[in-house]
């Protein structure tokens, strides 16, 4: 197995083409890539592009997306011209691509056999997905949800384009054939592993709280109080800093392992929260809730998201069995992180190749992000979710 991440920021298509076809053949030696991915800026022409990775790599499953800012070669081009491509040759590794519109996918009720029908794969095996969608147009929590169902233990990664700010203006890669609805993926089985890495960028504040009253997406009651009595009670409390914060960047963390003593950063799925309802008083939350649950109030910002991701990688590495030797990785950030948060360029690139070294790693800024928290997969916003593609552990 071996990887390579290439990346072009050259505004014309014929030249971006020319410079990572070139860098691929260069960097798998000669060899033909088997999986390709390919991240293009809306600035590109994407059906020349597609025509001209097509005829370079005749023989690669091609998956790709239009983006608004695309990473590559430990580089991440925000808002510019940009053609960031993730080559693999993958030998021991069966792949399936696939493309879907929302009334093709199967009820999350039919699960494993109705997905593996409409994938194509064989009984037996055990995939693991990468997934691109368009925001517009797929019901990316359906898709999530119906992929849990049916590989509930699948290693599943991906983001939703993000070159278009309204309906038909994103472009789908898949096998050679463009796509403007619906998603596209692949599965892949066989001698290959996929870890992952999700990091939220929030931190907890107060203390965890009971669901004491809820129904789905309305929260009416922690611990017997109004929501709105909490969040007066957390914010009277604050500093300076966090005051500021509680007006763009709070959001409610819900438990993802029951029966915990003690909760700590990490310990939640973090959600949206979209306001009070005026008649109710209830606080409107991006999840469906139950009375029961767990739940903290967290808030983001640039120091604790950098912490988190340190922290994750870090974690990852000092948990790796053997080195990642001929690796690769695929990285879907959120649009809203980047130089608008960091202030500065390449900073999760920079910190994934400073914990793991110079593994080939490629991605974009995505409009929302797939990954895995606490072994269940869900859509997130504001994340950055690594899917790190290694050979098998051997047992000694």
């Amino acid at each position: 197995m071996k990887w390579c991440s290439v990346l072009s920021g050259a505004p014309e298509t014929s030249r971006a083409l020319d410079e990572v076809a070139g860098k691929v053949h260069e960097e798998l030696a000669g060899q033909p890539p088997d999986l390709l991915f390919a991240f293009v800026s809306p600035d590109q022409d994407f059906g020349r592009l597609n025509e001209g990775l097509a005829g370079a790599f005749p023989g690669a499953v091609i998956l790709g997306t239009s983006a608004r800012s695309v990473i590559g070669a430990g580089r991440e081009l925000e808002e510019q011209p940009g053609l960031a491509v993730a080559a693999a040759r993958l030998p021991g590794v069966r792949l399936r691509p696939f493309h879907l519109r929302n009334e093709e996918l199967p009820d999350a009720a039919e699960a494993r056999d109705a997905w593996r029908e409409r994938l194509g794969l064989a009984h037996g095996a055990r995939p693991s997905f990468v997934l691109l969608a368009d925001p517009f147009s797929c019901d990316a929590e359906a898709l999530v949800a119906g992929l849990e169902a049916g590989f509930p233990a699948a290693p599943k990664i991906g983001g939703l384009a993000s070159a278009a700010r309204g309906p038909g203006g994103n472009r789908l890669l898949c096998g050679g054939w463009l796509a403007a609805e619906g998603a596209v993926g692949v599965a892949l089985d066989g001698e290959l592993e996929v870890d992952t890495i999700v990091a939220q960028g929030c931190r907890p504040i107060g203390h965890p709280l009971f669901v004491t009253r809820a129904r789905d997406q309305l929260l009416f009651e922690l611990d017997g109080l109004k929501p709105a009595d909490v969040l007066q009670a957390l914010f009277d409390a604050a500093d300076e800093r966090d005051r500021e914060l509680f007006r763009t960047s709070l959001f409610l963390g819900i438990e993802m392992k029951e029966a915990l003593s003690e909760y700590h950063q990490g310990d939640f799925l973090v959600r949206n929260l979209a306001g009070l309802d005026a008649r109710s008083g209830a606080l409107v939350v991006g999840a469906t809730l139950h009375d029961g649950q767990v739940v903290q109030f967290h808030l983001r910002d640039a120091q604790t998201s950098a912490h988190d991701l340190e922290e994750r990688l870090a974690r990852y590495r000092s948990a790796l069995a053997a080195p990642l030797s001929n690796a690769g990785a695929l990285l879907f950030s959120c649009l809203g992180r980047g130089q608008a948060l960091y202030g500065e360029p390449d900073h999760d690139s920079v910190a994934f190749a400073r914990h793991l070294g110079r593994i080939p790693l490629a991605g974009f800024f995505c409009n929302g992000e797939i990954g895995p928290v606490e072994g269940r997969t869900f859509l997130h916003g504001y994340t950055s979710a690594f899917g790190i593609f290694r050979r098998p552990s051997r047992p000694d």
